[in-house]
């Protein structure tokens, strides 16, 4: 399932990177600005597809597979990277197209999504499955 989950978030990410980056590239001016938001859309977008895809796919059992909402706030922040991350691509590749930038801004901040986990394998997932201590 972790495989078909990475999956889902860099597709879905780096095709809303992609659009975004079609529909806004002429109208920003600042290539800064740009990232920034075709990375930003592309985490949140993914995080949202990952957790319907998967919650539908497994269909036996109780839906622990979502990604806490925690986490997908921490991992639109982080976006602020894999968006600085694809500046620095794009500017080494010396190609100037919005669509590139937004490709790349969306693939590099849904990884970072990725990265934070799902609540299985997430630190704060784990901490907020723990039952509580028992009283003495």
């Amino acid at each position: 399932m972790t495989s078909a989950s990475l999956l889902i978030v860099l597709l879905v990410g780096t095709v809303v990177g992609a659009l975004v980056g079609l529909e806004l590239g002429g109208s920003i001016g600042n290539i800064l600005y740009l990232a920034i938001v075709a990375g930003f859309l592309g985490t949140i977008v993914a995080a949202i597809a990952r957790n319907r895809i998967i919650a539908r796919g497994s269909g036996i059992g109780p839906d622990d597979s979502k990604t806490p909402m925690l986490v997908i706030v921490f991992s639109a922040v982080a976006s602020l990277a894999g968006s600085s991350a694809a500046i620095e691509v794009a500017r080494l590749s010396e190609l100037s197209s919005g669509v590139w930038l937004g490709t790349l801004a969306g693939l590099f901040s849904s990884r970072s999504h990725q990265s934070w986990g799902s609540a299985e394998t997430s630190p704060l997932g784990r901490l907020s499955k723990r039952s509580p201590a028992p009283a003495r």
